[in-house]
């Protein structure tokens, strides 16, 4: 997930290509070009996520029916997560391919608007009824570090544990599997891989071209079960040193070593995270998996529809290192709608989001994308409460979840977590990734922003 200023990874690969050949995939040639009677939308769009392309050309078709002489020109971005991000920076680059309505990751808000990539929206919220509807986490998610909004939140999102009951069977583990600690969860996959030879024990992404599902479906979910953080909010300052972020790396040696993870070749893979929702889950292919609460939304119907999921998949708080209180971990994030820098008109280019996320297509897209919803009314509908049976556990959740930290600098240093995390799997001790880590934070940051542990 990654700031184009990170220059790592995918994205230093990517950034060699051409402008042009990077916004080739978009389908489109860029931006507006200062058409104001054009607004440019550049969002994601892949395989499994198809859920809001379905919403977004939902709305164009409202909007321009109520504002003729308006066209909206929608850029899906066929792309993976990290690579999303690299041609997202690509576009932003210059004022004429960059988009006037961008899908902005929560993570990214504050260093995009201090990159003058996004533009205030305060001025237009004021005037939108609507926007009382949303919860003070959703509208603390657009906030950037000058305190101004930019950006209206779509929904937010869980992260636990997904176990396939019919292995459990096959395995003679209990249906209603619930661990307490990281052992418990060892100790299930262990016997996945004694009893169905085969099978993927345990899922945990691992690799740079994982991107942000390394840094947060995978070690932030250990991390934060340890009672260490990344990040200390009193001093404001990047913790180096801590135990909890060596015995997190120490997890991922165990699953590693033991093969009781994903082969190399498939966790180093960038499509790795799709194949798991599509491929590995539904097949039968891995007994459990650390991931996020959207992984239904696709299971409900599309292209990637499996009926059997319901009957199949069991759920489990991802538990505390040692079950210690409050006894489960979360991790959560979001994405949002944000108004380019350079759109020619601004206003125009709000009156759109907020025709795409009106109470309507809001419940839409919370439903069919498995969102946590943020509008207080599309909560409480029946239609949204009743859609997905696994809405309920992932709510649940809310209460022992966390957020990564809301800093500028956060984009890199997920990319120095990936790094440390994927130098491990591949036969780095995790005491030595631990202080390149540190190392490496202490590069981007510098050491006045930083603290020991303890």
């Amino acid at each position: 997930m990654h700031h184009r200023r990170t220059m790592r990874g995918s994205a230093i690969a990517a950034m060699a290509l051409t402008a042009t050949l990077a916004l080739a995939g978009c389908g489109s040639s860029g931006g507006s070009g200062g058409d104001e009677n054009t607004i440019t939308v550049a969002y994601q769009r892949t395989s499994q996520f198809t859920q809001l392309d379905e919403v977004l050309k939902k709305a164009k078709g409202e909007y321009e029916a109520a504002n003729e002489g308006k066209t909206v020109e929608l850029m899906p971005i066929e792309a993976e997560q990290d690579q999303y991000f690299t041609k997202l920076a690509l576009m932003n680059r210059s004022a004429g391919t960059a988009p006037d309505v961008i899908y902005e990751d929560s993570f990214q808000v504050r260093s995009d608007a201090a990159a003058g990539y996004l533009a205030p929206i305060d001025e237009y919220l004021d005037g939108w009824e609507d926007w009382s509807q949303f919860d003070e986490t959703a509208k603390q998610a657009g906030l950037g570090d000058d305190g101004k909004q930019y950006g209206v939140s779509m929904g937010t999102d869980t992260r636990a544990i997904y176990f396939n009951k019919t292995i459990f069977q096959q395995a003679g583990l209990p249906t209603d599997w619930q661990p307490k600690t990281w052992d418990d969860v060892l100790a299930a996959a262990r016997t996945v891989k004694q009893a169905v030879p085969g099978v993927t024990p345990l899922n945990i992404y691992a690799s740079k071209a994982g991107g942000e599902q390394t840094s947060m479906q995978g070690f932030e979910m250990l991390l934060y079960g340890t009672g260490d953080t990344l990040y200390d909010t009193d001093s404001k300052k990047w913790v180096t040193g801590s135990q909890g972020f060596t015995d997190s790396l120490a997890f991922y040696q165990t699953v590693y070593g033991e093969g009781l993870g994903p082969q190399l070749d498939q966790v180093l893979d960038a499509t790795w995270g799709s194949r798991v929702s599509t491929e590995g889950l539904p097949g039968g292919e891995i007994a459990i998996a650390i991931d996020g609460s959207w992984l239904p939304g696709q299971w409900i119907s599309g292209d990637n529809a499996w009926p059997e999921w319901e009957q199949t998949m069991g759920f489990a708080p991802m538990p505390t290192q040692t079950g210690q209180a409050p006894g489960a971990t979360s991790m959560s994030g979001g994405w949002l709608l944000s108004v380019g820098a350079n759109a020619p008109d601004k206003q125009a280019a709000f009156d759109f989001i907020s025709v795409a996320l009106n109470k309507e297509n809001a419940l839409k897209y919370d439903t069919e994308n498995s969102q946590i919803a943020v509008r207080k009314d599309v909560a409480s509908d029946p239609a949204y409460t009743s859609y997905n049976p696994s809405f309920e556990f992932f709510s649940s959740l809310v209460p022992v979840t966390n957020f990564r930290p809301a800093t500028p600098d956060y984009s890199q240093i997920s990319g120095n977590i990936q790094t440390a995390v994927e130098s491990v799997v591949t036969g780095t001790s995790p005491a030595d990734a631990a202080k390149a880590y540190d190392e490496g934070l202490v590069g981007i940051v510098g050491e006045d922003n930083t603290q020991a542990a303890g």
